[in-house]
């Protein structure tokens, strides 16, 4: 994925506002800034644990412009529509869409419809593109060009819990688990933090490719390293028992109600106290740390002591999983 988007979209799109890389591009106008952003989703099933398509989709847009450190505002949906698909579970997933966007505080204000011919689609897409806006303030944290050595890498909680919660909704999985989705909106967390720290560096909701992609891309062609601590990343027992049963790793499971946060260290344990205080963050922790060692790389530091280079993801664990 990575490879292609670098060697072909990129490729032809370039411009400075794509090269950042970020969830959302940050987007100067003649007052202020707006953040941008637009993503699919072809998850697989449609309804699971904690949420569905509509829900996931919503909460993706919102989490995406958020942890650009913008107020997300506006939404616009795109449904594509096999043909035969049920009225009643198309409404079920609108009602969740609309109840999710007036959690979140957003208005669903444009959309797109098509139905193609059965077989043609796999019951239901959704493309949603949002837009809020972005205080002066915040418009370094997309680009992370502020993160420096000593910074505190913090996770706002368990990770893992949407990968494993899908995985277990699929026809062959062995076994029922308790697991649900973390699918929530995080503006009302981020916009927490940001109302009383200033010092925040960079924020990456870690969906596809779980914390260990939002780290590696983090690391990329930097001056300073990542290192993050095994014994401190919060997994629930149910997730890490499946892991080791079915080769997975955990920093490489998919979340959608989570953020990862680089801070300045003198105000880390703020942070964590007030994700600590909200109902998105009550399992925060500190899971590492920016150095000056390794520039480029992410090390683990493992719960046996040794350490260990953390890679880019190479495939997908979890296909369609959001």
């Amino acid at each position: 994925m990575h490879e292609l988007i670098r060697q072909l979209f990129v490729k032809y799109f370039r411009n400075r506002w794509l090269e950042t890389a970020g969830d959302a591009a940050v987007l100067p106008l003649e007052s202020g800034h707006i953040s941008f952003t637009t993503d699919s989703y072809v998850v697989d099933p449609l309804f699971f644990p904690g949420g569905d398509i509509g829900k996931l989709a919503i909460c993706g847009t919102v989490n995406d412009l958020a942890v650009t450190g913008a107020l997300p505002l506006f939404i616009s949906v795109g449904f594509i529509i096999e043909e035969g698909f049920p009225v009643k579970d198309l409404e079920s997933i609108v009602r969740s869409m609309a109840v999710t966007a007036k959690q979140a505080g957003v208005q669903i204000v444009a959309g797109d419809t098509k139905v193609v011919n059965k077989g043609k689609c796999d019951k239901l897409f959704i493309n949603t593109s949002g837009m809020g806006q972005v205080p002066e303030k915040c418009i370094h944290v997309a680009s992370a060009d502020l993160v420096k050595p000593g910074d505190q890498i913090i996770i706002s909680g368990y990770t893992g819990d949407h990968g494993m919660a899908i995985l277990s909704q699929r026809k062959g999985f062995p076994m029922k688990t308790r697991l649900k989705s973390d699918c929530t909106p995080l503006n009302g967390l981020i916009g927490t933090i940001l109302e009383h720290i200033n010092q925040v560096r960079f924020m990456r909701d870690p969906t596809r490719g779980g914390v260990a992609t939002v780290l590696c891309e983090l690391a990329e062609g930097r001056s300073f390293g990542v290192l993050i601590r095994e014994p401190d990343l919060p997994v629930r027992e149910e997730v890490t028992g499946l892991c080791e049963m079915f080769g997975f790793d955990p920093l490489y499971l998919p979340n959608e109600g989570k953020v990862v946060m680089v801070v300045d260290p003198a105000v880390s344990s703020q942070v964590v106290d007030i994700m600590h205080r909200h109902p998105e963050g009550e399992h925060a922790a500190v899971i590492g740390e920016i150095i000056d060692e390794n520039p480029g790389r992410v090390v683990l530091e493992t719960v046996t002591g040794g350490r260990r280079i953390i890679h880019m993801l190479t495939g997908e664990q979890l296909p369609r999983i959001c």
